[in-house]
């Protein structure tokens, strides 16, 4: 089944009740309630998020919001934040007073959730990867400086990890020497380092993996890796796991939760106090490993 913490998204939507015109996981808010007073203006300072669609804006406290106003056949007002900022769906019936009530009703949500999205922008702006002689990349919770060495193409896999015990602190004390030559495109550097990180993910899990199995008393029958976008791995009845080898950018400690979450799956193929007794089992403090792969950026390879 699938895990049930994802690959960190750009996209948000604010708690309520459902609609009957819309799957109960999609949260609305019903256009006909009063608005409450909010403040958070001691929070943020004043800002312009805008929509690059929108066609109406609105004041929520000190900042003006943009907002894309979609109508619709639908019995009340739904609320998108994503990457591109607030997406407002509302009945074709509803009023522009009634909608701009449920605005500021939802204002301290909707600014909150707009700043996240602006920080995660900048944050995934800062994770995208340089391919060049010198670039640094995340490797289990540390950070390793890739150099350019064709020398290091001498050896079967083209690429040599070196620990320096004597770096100073603060220091990165791994670097990766590639085998190719300081004209190496981009692509050739990100091709090969990226290979090689695939295969210390498989190294690791499979040790992970075989560490974890007999204390939870399961039988793996395949273990394979996963590019997924949205999942950290997954597990099936028959015995087969999927681990996404962007996980190899994390602490052990987080590789070891999501390993020992799609483990326990085998035993439990739920989310039941029963299943997480089972996780807890042989991690007992598995909510920290679990809080710091929810609040981790995987870095933009591509």
């Amino acid at each position: 089944m699938l895990f049930d913490e994802p690959v960190p998204r750009l996209t948000a939507v604010p708690p309520g009740p459902p609609a009957d015109s819309l799957p109960p996981s999609h949260p609305t808010v019903p256009p006909s309630r009063a608005p409450e007073s909010v403040s958070i203006a001691s929070v943020l300072a004043p800002a312009v998020f805008r929509h690059p669609q929108s066609d109406r804006e609105i004041r929520l406290n000190q900042h003006v919001v943009g907002y894309a106003l979609k109508r619709a056949r639908r019995r009340s007002i739904g609320f998108v934040v994503g990457t591109d900022g607030l997406s407002v769906n509302a009945p074709k019936w509803l009023g522009v007073q009634d909608i701009e009530s449920a605005l500021h009703e939802k204002a301290a949500w909707i600014l909150r959730k707009l700043q996240e999205q602006q920080e995660r922008a900048q944050r995934a702006l800062a994770a995208k990867v340089d391919w060049r002689d010198g670039t640094s990349i995340p490797f289990l919770g540390e950070t390793v400086i890739v150099v350019l060495d064709a020398r290091a193409g001498l050896t079967e896999q083209g690429t040599v990890l070196n620990t320096d015990a004597q770096s100073l602190p603060g220091v990165p004390r791994l670097t990766l020497h590639v085998g190719l030559p300081h004209t190496a495109t981009p692509a050739q550097i990100r091709d090969t380092v990226q290979s090689w990180l695939q295969r210390q993910a498989r190294r690791v899990f499979e040790e992970r993996c075989a560490h974890f199995a007999p204390q939870l008393g399961v039988r793996i029958k395949r273990m394979s890796l996963s590019s997924a976008q949205t999942r950290w791995g997954s597990a099936s009845a028959d015995g087969s796991i999927r681990l996404n080898w962007r996980l190899i950018h994390f602490a052990m400690s987080s590789i070891d939760y999501v390993v020992a979450h799609e483990l326990a799956h085998l035993r439990e193929m739920n989310h039941s106090p029963r299943f997480w007794d089972v996780v807890r089992s042989v991690l007992p403090d598995f909510e920290q490993a679990r809080g710091s792969l929810k609040d981790g950026l995987v870095p933009l390879l591509d």
